[in-house]
């Protein structure tokens, strides 16, 4: 015990020892202490403008006009003081993708339109003339004319490098209160369920994006676009934080062909797919729903060229995963015309790789739109044959063939029938009506006014018989 004393002493009265604090140190300089987006968008908001629309709008004449006594006094080109006639304007945001005045918007906001104005953040407006929209894509191409004067642009991102986390900010102009910016993160990639574009596959968003900000610029760190704000989620009209932008990569591929004056053409599959659902990845022996299925193959096409054949499973397009149909048609779609796409295929288990080309789809046979008349039950419709081209113009299946019905009349025949745009005449009296000079001999057939006609609704076949 003695022998303990001196070291318990030693023990009890040496000085502490702590770990070693970090070095710190008053801050210099301003940079220092404050984190700011100003930079960026000092680079990015010159770009942006604010897009005015107007259009004439045709009011519902009130029944009450037909009536002399109220003509006496509300006049005949007056609906109780409202003109037949009205301008509506709208509103949205642009982006400036080319120094000479080439505008990115979505083509909602200008769709319609009668006068298209661009505004600058210096606050001069501009006449814009539109280039090229597409419905499919939601996106237009304007251009205004600056003469000669260099603006302010900014260059588009791979929106393919884009990851969930990424910082981003939102710029436009909601509610025409003015230029705004919103930040948020890169939410979600690859969306494809969440509206009716058959090339779509959003980025995802919480920067906060509201009416008016569409046609606007979603913006990395590095100040390039990513994508263009097109849509939001939202129970009341403003932002709930989901909100959501077409990726730059489609939307570069679109302005390219808008400046090479050559519009939008797009490369095509030349096959029918449909997604792999849970039962049918256990059908096919997949651990897990992956891929996209061929249905069928057009003939000729690049699909055939390529090597594909009906039960293959697309599951990489230049190394891109796909899960269904529309991300599937998004990575063609974002390729150019002449080059050729690298497909990952699982063909009864095996891997196979297959180089598509990439092409137009044609426009055979030619559409030959007709406008039906005479003493038949189709009369009144608008018919036109379905190509590969004019199919996925209207957002057909584009190995789909026969007569589409594209317009109604109201009042007719047809439009009595319940007929609708996009059914597809494919047998009168039990003979097909494999084109349009095919349908019409058959409908100038004598008849007892006693019809059979099939039509195709979708997935459906609906045969309708009439009696005279």
């Amino acid at each position: 015990m003695n022998r303990l004393l001196p070291f318990l002493a030693a023990l009890l009265f040496a000085a502490p020892v702590y770990a070693q604090a970090p070095q710190r140190a008053v801050p210099q300089a301003r940079a220092e202490v404050q984190l700011s987006f100003a930079p960026l968008v000092r680079q990015v908001a010159p770009a942006v403008v604010n897009v005015f629309t107007k259009r004439v709008e045709r009011v519902a004449r009130s029944p009450l006009m037909d009536d002399p006594f109220f003509r006496r006094f509300f006049g005949d080109e007056q609906q109780f003081g409202v003109p037949r006639e009205r301008v509506a304007q709208s509103l949205g945001s642009g982006v400036i993708v080319d120094p000479k005045g080439l505008i990115v918007t979505n083509n909602h906001v200008i769709e319609g339109a009668t006068e298209i104005t661009v505004s600058l953040t210096d606050r001069r407006e501009f006449e814009a003339t539109l280039v090229v929209a597409d419905k499919r894509t939601d996106l237009a191409i304007l251009r205004i004319d600056t003469r000669n004067e260099v603006l302010p642009y900014l260059d588009f991102a791979d929106s393919d490098l884009v990851e969930v986390g990424d910082l981003v900010l939102a710029v436009g102009n909601p509610f025409g209160v003015g230029q705004t910016v919103t930040s948020g993160i890169v939410s979600a990639l690859g969306r494809t369920d969440v509206g009716a574009l058959d090339t779509q596959s959003f980025i995802q968003t919480d920067a906060a994006v509201n009416p008016g900000n569409s046609g606007g610029p979603l913006v990395g760190m590095d100040g390039r676009i990513i994508g263009i704000n097109t849509a939001i989620f939202s129970r009341s009209g403003g932002s709930i934080g989901i909100g959501f932008a077409i990726p730059s990569n489609l939307v570069a591929a679109t302005v390219a062909g808008a400046a090479a004056g050559k519009g939008i053409v797009r490369p095509w599959l030349g096959a029918g797919t449909q997604p792999v659902t849970p039962e049918l990845a256990q059908g096919l022996g997949l651990a897990r729903p992956l891929g996209v299925l061929v249905r069928n193959v057009y003939p000729g096409g690049p699909a055939e060229r390529a090597g594909l054949r009906s039960g293959d499973l697309i599951t990489k397009v230049d190394g891109r995963d796909v899960f269904d149909p529309q991300s599937l048609k998004y990575r063609i779609a974002t390729r150019r015309i002449g080059e050729s796409a690298a497909l990952d295929v699982q063909r009864q288990g095996k891997a196979v790789a297959l180089n598509l080309p990439l092409q137009p789809a044609p426009e055979t046979p030619p559409r030959q739109i007709t406008a039906l008349d005479g003493d038949h039950p189709l009369a009144g419709a608008t018919v036109a044959n379905l190509s590969p081209a004019f199919a996925d113009e209207i957002g057909f299946d584009q190995t789909a063939t026969g007569v589409v019905v594209t317009e109604l009349a109201g009042g007719s025949p047809a439009a009595r029938l319940r007929l609708r745009p996009g059914d597809v005449v494919t047998k009168v009296n039990g003979t097909d009506a494999t084109d349009v000079a095919r349908l019409q001999a058959l409908l100038r057939r004598p008849r007892d006014g006693n019809w059979q006609l099939q039509i195709r609704r979708g997935n459906q076949l609906v045969n309708l018989a009439i009696r005279g």
